[in-house]
């Protein structure tokens, strides 16, 4: 018998389907589980009391893409559905197969720990007083909100932490709940109108397996920072930090007769005009404390935009920012100083000639220039937004006052004329963002700009359109001709950019901008197809990315996931693009009717891989769900607490298959 060249002790077969039995949903360990299963041998060999690490590195990872699910499996349709096979390949030459799978932490509106021997409400709304805010619209049935669209979500670790119940590795996440769709009466609409609370879930991690368990919920309280406003997108910091984001800032010209506002500032504070629109459309920032709980402090310096999901560069000071709004624009903060966002500049980009939404195009990609739109500290900018009206800063109209003092904007989707105060330039930047930025020129012409995320090795960001239409195309009344963002026709399906990152860049009047990470160009990565509706009612091509949203990277997996807001799918998808490979998997289906949210590709932590993944406001029928909607209306309202109820949770590996020996 030939002895082999790298001789590693072997598991015995019974033994090592001991060692998966007791985890049968296992994380994405890949280096973990490649050092145990490399070596395996036949039934009679002996277990050892400690196991050499083989000296195998990882070469790259590949996902099966699963077949989307239809009426011949409708109860596939209605829930989390994973049918994707995850391979991880190693130097050696061996491979690992994880077979995926859905483990949800809980479905909101649950009842789960709070570490003090009580039981609260997953995602439950709380006002200013942090006392629960109750949902009397059915007599009889009166009991607190709880949201039905958790998005952003941070896992992360505290060094040193230490929680009451926490057996193995202590773990946190951070998840915050954007919306709750309407109120119990079915008929109420709630989006807006309740403050956004946030949680941090404390995890067991068993180090044996990976798996994750739920031992605490903490309600962040937001009180400090007048509370949060639609909070969407979220990215954990290099820092480890929660960064949140509030979308769509309320209008601050309408906002004392706005009914949505009007209403969030009722349940807030208790009175309808309590609330100050400045306090709202910020960088909200989540610290984790040792014991699972947390502080928040929001940064009012990074623009009053459409946040949606910001990445922070590896400089640890560069902020590129999504802009979830139509006449949205590419935005960057640089920070003063590195791990500290409470101060820096902000600049806003010009989209020069080449704008495409074709990957295939013969021309180069469209080069962006960057104009500052001034540098300020949130301390300074927060004493503005509550000393000052709108009014104060800018005076503007809907229609044309046919005077030369005023300049016609596009902005958030409207037309208006606009007159800044003399010297209210600062406070126009970083309180009125949107219109100074249209106002100076900027290229204000994209539609639903989303996810942000960075591809670190190769210096490349992507960022999400999640649809290309209204203010994108050439002839819209929202469309700025000149401005270097301009379609012939609209793209419902939506688009994925990439822009390259370099340093030594100079603003638009040459003054150096001091980072290294400045987004310089702008091409499409890839586009979706709008199609005529198919049998199932998809009027997007079902096998191609549509209305992408979250977008995160993994370093190590070089694969970029993809999660869908998709009005034009049934089912939205999650997917996995390589970006060596070129190829696209689709990963899981979401419940028909809900949104793919909360995706965070965590590449390690303590050794372990996870794809955290959430989803929103399963059974929300629009006319493409006239064809499933009668068959999976009833699965997915007993699914899902009568369609109240959404999951937060994580995607797992459940081994498939394993090789006993290597050849």
């Amino acid at each position: 018998m030939s002895t082999p060249m790298n001789p590693v002790p072997e598991l015995s077969r019974r033994r090592l389907l001991q060692l998966f039995a007791a985890a049968p949903l296992l994380p994405l360990s890949a280096l973990g589980s490649a050092s145990v299963l490399a070596g395996c041998g036949g039934d009679n060999a002996v277990v050892p009391a400690v196991l050499p690490v083989v000296a195998a590195t990882l070469s790259s990872v590949t996902f099966s893409s699963m077949a989307a699910p239809t009426l011949a499996n409708a109860a596939a349709m209605a829930t989390t559905s994973v049918g994707s096979v995850m391979t991880a390949s190693f130097s050696d030459a061996s491979k690992l197969d994880f077979k995926l799978a859905y483990q949800p932490f809980f479905i909101t509106g649950d009842l789960v720990a709070d570490g003090n021997g009580g039981k609260t409400l997953a995602g439950g709304y709380y006002d200013i007083y942090n006392q629960p805010i109750i949902d009397a619209t059915v007599t009889g049935k009166e009991r607190q909100y709880f949201s039905d669209a958790p998005d952003g979500t941070s896992l992360l670790t505290v060094a040193n932490a230490k929680v009451t119940g926490v057996k193995g590795n202590t773990v946190f996440a951070v998840v915050q709940f954007e919306y709750a769709t309407s109120a119990q009466d079915g008929v109420s609409p709630m989006y807006g109108r309740l403050p956004s609370p946030i949680g941090v879930l404390t995890l067991d991690q068993d180090p044996a397996t990976g798996k994750l368990a739920l031992v605490k919920y903490y309600n962040v309280d937001t009180s400090s920072v007048n509370g949060l406003w639609i909070t969407c997108g979220a990215s954990l910091s290099p820092w480890g930090t929660h960064l949140s984001s509030e979308e769509y800032e309320p209008n601050a010209f309408t906002a004392a007769t706005d009914t949505q506002f009007r209403a969030f500032s009722k349940n807030l504070y208790g009175s309808e005009t309590a609330a100050n629109p400045y306090n709202y459309g910020h960088m909200p920032e989540v610290t984790v404390n040792l014991d699972g709980t947390a502080s928040i402090k929001k940064h009012y310096c990074l623009g009053r935009i459409s946040h949606e999901l910001v990445e922070v560069m590896p400089d640890n000071r560069t902020v590129l920012m999504g802009d979830d709004a139509t006449n949205s624009g590419y935005f960057v903060f640089i920070a003063d100083k590195e791990k500290d966002l409470s101060a820096g500049s902000l600049y806003v980009a010009k989209v020069g000639a080449g704008f495409s939404l074709d990957p295939a195009a013969a021309t180069p990609a469209a080069p962006l220039t960057w104009i500052k739109l001034g540098s300020a500290t949130s301390a300074e900018i927060k004493k503005l937004a509550t000393t000052l009206k709108p009014s104060d800063i800018m005076d503007v109209r809907s229609t044309d006052p046919s005077n030369a003092a005023y300049t016609k904007v596009a902005a958030n989707g409207r037309i208006e004329w606009i007159k800044l105060t003399p010297g209210m330039e600062k406070a126009a930047a970083f309180l009125e963002t949107h219109r100074y930025a249209a106002l100076i020129g900027a290229s204000m012409g994209f539609s639903k700009m989303e996810g942000t995320t960075v591809n670190i090795k190769d210096k490349i960001a992507y960022s999400a359109l999640q649809n290309c239409q209204s203010s994108m195309v050439a002839g819209n009344v929202a469309n700025v001709p000149g401005n270097g963002v301009s379609i012939s026709k609209l793209l419902n399906a939506g688009a994925i950019m990439m822009l390259n990152l370099k340093g030594g860049i100079k603003d638009t009047l040459g003054g150096a901008i001091a980072s290294e990470w400045m987004p310089v160009d702008l091409k499409a990565l890839m586009a979706g197809e709008d199609i005529s509706s198919d049998a199932l009612g998809n009027t997007a091509n079902p096998d191609k990315v549509a209305n992408p949203d979250n977008l995160k990277f993994s370093e190590k997996m070089r694969t970029l996931f993809i999660g869908e807001d998709s009005g034009q799918h049934v089912n939205n998808f999650l997917w996995a693009y390589n970006v060596d490979t070129r190829q696209l998997s689709r990963v899981m289906s979401i419940p028909a009717g809900g949104e793919s949210t909360g995706l965070h590709a965590v590449d390690e932590i303590n050794g372990w891989t996870y794809i955290m993944s959430n989803f929103q406001h399963a059974g929300d029928w629009g006319a493409i769900h006239s064809i499933v909607k009668p068959t999976l209306d009833p699965l997915i309202k007993a699914n899902y607490k009568e369609k109240f109820g959404a999951a937060v949770g994580y995607l797992t590996g459940e081994l498939s298959q394993v090789r006993l020996s290597k050849a």
